[in-house]
C-alpha cells in the first residue's frame, strides 16, 4: 500500500483493478476545506491518461512491476521467441505486445520484458539498434545540397529511411523509438 502523499513521478499503482503509472502530481492545499493530490495517469497496457483526484493520505494498492532482461531468438509467423537470460526459461509475445518496430530486432538482441503477478504486461525495445543495409539506391554525386533521404532495406526486413550516401553493407545505427536513422557505423 501506498499514501498519495508518496506520489513519485514513475510509480505504479492499481486503481479499480487497473494498472496506472503515476506521470504527473501536484498536491493541493485549498484555504478551505481538506488538502488532497491532483494526478495525472498513464493506463500501463492501453496508454491512454486519466486525471484523478485522491484525498491526502488516502491509500492505494502499489503494483509491484518486475522487469527482466530477454534476448531475442527467433521469429516464426506473428509469435516472437525469446529466453530468459537468468533462468533460460523460453517465452513467446505477439506482435501486438512488441509494437510495429518489432521487424527492427535481430536475433541475440536483449529487451526488457516487464510483468505485473506472472504475466507480461509490456516489452520495451531497446533504444538503438545497429543493423547492416541489405538493399538501398545508389547515392549520386551532387545529390546532398539538401538532407535528401532514400529508403534502404535492413538485414532484418524492416525498412527506413537513410541518407544518399549510404551503400549496401554499410552498418547504421537505428532509433527505435522513432524508426530513424542515427548514424553509420564503422
Amino acid at each position: 500500500m501506498i499514501s498519495s502523499n508518496d506520489f513519485r513521478t514513475g510509480i505504479t499503482i492499481v486503481v479499480d483493478g487497473q494498472l496506472w503509472t503515476v506521470v504527473d502530481f501536484q498536491h493541493v492545499k485549498p484555504g478551505k476545506g481538506s488538502a488532497f493530490v491532483r494526478t495525472r495517469l498513464k493506463h500501463v497496457i492501453r496508454g491512454n491518461v486519466l486525471e484523478k483526484t485522491f484525498r491526502a493520505g488516502e491509500m492505494l494498492e502499489r503494483a509491484i512491476i518486475e522487469t527482466r532482461e530477454m534476448q531475442f531468438l527467433y521469429g516464426s509467423g506473428d509469435e516472437y521467441h525469446f529466453m530468459d537470460n537468468s533462468t533460460y526459461e523460453q517465452l513467446h509475445l505477439g506482435h501486438d505486445m512488441l509494437g510495429d518496430n518489432v521487424d527492427l530486432l535481430k536475433e541475440g538482441t536483449n529487451i526488457n520484458v516487464q510483468f505485473y503477478d506472472g504475466n507480461v504486461i509490456g516489452a520495451e525495445l531497446p533504444n538503438h539498434i545497429d543493423l547492416e543495409v541489405i538493399e538501398t539506391d545508389p547515392g549520386f554525386r551532387g545529390d546532398t545540397a539538401t538532407n535528401v533521404q532514400k529508403p534502404a532495406k535492413l538485414e532484418t526486413g524492416g525498412t527506413i529511411n537513410v541518407p544518399l550516401f549510404i551503400n549496401p553493407g554499410d552498418k547504421v545505427r537505428v532509433d527505435t523509438r522513432e524508426r530513424k536513422y542515427v548514424a553509420r557505423i564503422q
